[in-house]
């Protein structure tokens, strides 16, 4: 494309636009400042809560039930390092998928990050290419815009001079160059912009669920801590400090202080040691979404081939000179200014000609699924998918259909006797020759599918190429069931029966952008969490309505833009360790949070039991730190560190309630019973909590078996050591924790008490089992 009369703007030109503020501003960063990471650490809602039940045991003197502080503290320090120190990755990886820009300065071309873009400046764009800030056409050479991510609207807009073209919006055919307007929050609408250029959140159950739990929490625990603390002003009507110090033990119990930083902090490191693997994260819930996806759409180039096409051999189709054709061939390759990977193989088979002057054209885009150029002199010539270039059932079909079953990719060149670049039609058409180009299978293509295979995740193949083109790449590269393939021209557009056809093939040719996005909609509405992988323009409303979103990084800006999950080396065989490092940090996640939730779910329920009693709650904040240290701190920590990849099928929430629950439930009854009994056999203070104390650590620990399931020697080794280090150090220091020592002889009839414990959670587990069974065959029924 011939360069424009304007220059663009001189180094002066664009520093002065600089100092009045006249400037892009990107927003895409996902990375945090550092003083954004500090404070979400340290001003939370639990945070502040904790410091002012601190204040308040500061205020009785009993300082040694300020040990909880210290958990506080660490939770704050570990989480703001490891944030930082992952910040340092991502801020030198996320230059990777920053949008650039190509720009015309100094009469030079050069190319800038989006957000250095000034007013004036004049810029080149191209098929791939994300609009940057909003710009008036200058020049166009059969300029298209999807505008899709702005007006909903997926059809192409064709771009003349002095239409303006808004930022948000990306190019799907042609090039041209463009004098920008606005910047920044002057962009048109800059909320609507900002609104459509983000793609949809990435699903997280996980932190859904956990965010549901917190918010339930925020509301409750004031309103239970008081009526708490009325009821031990009641139960210590003489000794105010012993009020306030069980009051403040069980609202500390409420708080899973852990929960937030574990599941926060497991997503940060996911990010880091992703990003080693060379994957950017661009939402952090994408790793829960890309280690739940069951279903992964991909296109076929870049994937399950190099990309690279290779022309195998020309086939006349009338009689003429083979050189001619070979000529009108290698002028349409060089004839375009926005290049693709069908151009690049024509261009490395032909040399340049001379003599074939442009007189009109059209760009290729998937929508048209052709190119079309008229020369000044040779005439006009079309080329693109052959079917939709022929009427049905004309014989060169049948040729093509031949050639298409060995999988080889055919195209169709056909002269032409109108070239209309305004409504970008052609007129009738004569066959002039077959191209036939084969792809380029990459060698770890069969290897990444037999993997997703064995991880019980249905490959769909959605491509723009003929189906038993695709279908024959497909099952060369191994794909089950690749042979199941459908011509996406035949879609049924109810959305029913869309469901069904998308539930039996696997492989989707001829596909139009908006019919993947389609195809990605159908399979969420069967249930599937999808998953999309993609490169280029024609991908990016898939990627962006997809669960998880994966785009390469030698694809277009579009298609990163869009995505969840870049592939920094944009090799589709790292998947695999992607999805491995994903489905264990979930795991891990899934199996921990039980030991917090247990002890939220019992401390909530006795606070509001104790206060209604009006009986002393059973633990101090002293007591609790050493059972959250030592039978929650500890193996969550160790715990996440083991990376385990098995996913819960039941889903998040209730995979932990199924442990959670019955756990809870028993210490509840152990609880109320000792508060009985110790009426019956006049308990004094220090006894209840003996009781108290060694028959909730017991139950503690057998919830850490319980998750620990099912044990190898590493987990083994750690249930018993922390069980046994929380006995000796009663054993020591009874005093400390104001219990009566061990070997006590009244204290030694817990043993039976704590050994019946395990058959109460047994039988409870199997209950609650029970009828979350019933309640899934009455949801299926109804």
């Amino acid at each position: 494309m011939e360069k424009i009369d304007n220059f663009g703007l001189t180094t002066s030109q664009v520093q002065e636009r600089i100092d009045n503020g006249q400037v892009n501003v990107s927003h895409d960063n996902i990375s945090k400042t550092k003083k954004q990471i500090v404070m979400e650490h340290t001003l939370t809602y639990f945070n502040i809560l904790n410091v002012f039940l601190a204040g308040i045991i500061l205020s009785t003197g009993r300082w040694t039930n300020l040990t909880f502080m210290v958990v506080v503290i660490v939770n704050a320090v570990v989480g703001i390092y490891q944030e930082l120190k992952v910040k340092k990755i991502i801020d030198q990886l996320t230059v990777v998928t920053v949008k650039k820009v190509k720009v015309i300065r100094n009469h030079q071309e050069s190319v800038i990050p989006v957000e250095k873009l000034v007013v004036d400046d004049v810029v080149y764009i191209e098929s791939g290419n994300q609009i940057g800030s909003d710009s008036i056409v200058l020049k166009s050479r059969g300029l298209e815009v999807n505008e899709a991510m702005l007006t909903g609207e997926s059809k192409p807009v064709k771009k003349n001079h002095g239409d303006e073209l808004l930022a948000g919006s990306f190019v799907v055919a042609g090039s041209a160059y463009a004098q920008v307007v606005r910047v920044g929050n002057d962009n048109y609408s800059t909320q609507l912009v900002h609104k459509a250029k983000h793609k949809n959140k990435a699903s997280s159950e996980m932190k859904d669920a956990i965010g549901k739990v917190i918010k339930v929490l925020s509301v409750v625990i004031i309103p239970v801590g008081l009526v708490l603390f009325i009821s031990q002003l009641a139960a210590f009507p003489d000794d105010r400090a012993s009020a306030i110090v069980k009051t403040v033990g069980g609202v500390i119990g409420m708080i899973p202080e852990g929960l937030v930083l574990l599941t926060s902090l497991s997503f940060i490191l996911g990010v880091g040691k992703l990003a080693k693997k060379k994957a950017l994260i661009q939402e952090m819930e994408a790793i829960e979404a890309l280690a739940r996806v069951n279903v992964l759409c991909l296109d076929k180039t870049g994937t399950l081939t190099t990309g690279e096409l290779e022309v195998e051999k020309i086939i006349p189709l009338i009689k003429q000179d083979i050189d001619e054709i070979n000529r009108v061939l290698s002028a349409m390759a060089y004839s375009f200014d926005a290049v693709n990977a069908t151009q690049l193989a024509l261009q490395h088979h032909f040399s340049r000609v001379e003599g074939y002057d442009v007189k009109t054209l059209i760009p290729f885009s998937s929508q048209r699924k052709m190119s079309a150029v008229c020369f000044e002199k040779q005439g006009a010539y079309a080329m693109g998918a052959p079917e939709y270039l022929l009427p049905e059932n004309h014989p060169v079909l049948k040729q093509v259909e031949t050639y298409s079953k060995e999988g080889l990719r055919v195209l169709l060149l056909v002269q032409t006797d109108l070239v209309d670049e305004q409504t970008s039609q052609i007129g009738q058409v004569v066959p002039v020759a077959l191209v036939l180009i084969h792809d380029c299978i990459r060698q770890e293509a069969r290897e990444t599918l037999a993997f997703f295979e064995k991880s019980g995740v249905e490959m769909r193949i959605l491509s723009g190429d003929n189906p038993m083109t695709v279908s024959r790449v497909a099952c060369l590269a191994g794909l089950k069931n690749g042979e199941r393939y459908i011509d996406a021209s035949t879609l049924p557009n109810d959305e029913e029966e869309l469901q069904k056809v998308v539930a039996h093939y696997r492989v989707f040719g001829r596909v139009k952008p908006e019919q993947k996005q389609q195809i990605i909609r159908a399979c969420q509405a069967l249930g599937q969490v999808v998953g999309m992988v993609g490169d280029g323009v024609n991908d990016v409303l898939a990627l962006k309505d997809a669960d998880c979103g994966i785009a390469m990084a030698a694809g277009s800006d579009a298609a990163k833009q869009a995505a969840h999950i870049v592939l920094l080396d944009s090799n589709f065989a790292s998947m695999q360790a992607i999805v491995k490092e994903g489905r264990a940090i979930i795991a891990d996640i899934e199996r921990v949070s039980s030991l917090y939730l247990t002890k939220t779910i019992y401390s909530t329920a006795l606070c509001l039991i104790f206060a209604a009693l009006r009986m002393s709650y059973p633990f101090t904040p002293l007591q609790l730190s050493l059972i959250s240290g030592l039978a929650i701190g500890i193996p969550s920590f160790l715990l996440t560190l083991e990376r385990s990849s098995v996913l819960s099928s039941q889903g998040f929430l209730r995979h932990v309630v199924s442990t959670a629950l019955p756990c809870a439930l028993t210490m509840i009854i152990y609880m109320l019973a000792i508060g009985f009994v110790g009426q019956w056999l006049h308990f004094d203070a220090k006894m209840y909590s003996t009781y108290y104390f060694l028959v909730a650590g017991f139950i503690s620990f057998l919830v850490v078996f319980i998750v620990c399931m099912p044990l190898n020697r590493l987990r083994m080794t750690l249930a018993s050591v922390i069980t046994i280090l929380f006995y000796c150090i009663l054993l020591i220091m009874p005093n400390f924790f104001e219990i009566y020592p061990l070997l006590n002889w009244r204290v030694i009839w817990t043993i039976p008490l704590c050994a019946s414990a395990v058959f109460v959670i047994g039988l409870l587990r199997k209950m609650i089992h029970y009828f979350m069974k019933r309640y899934d065959v009455y949801l299926s029924h109804h």
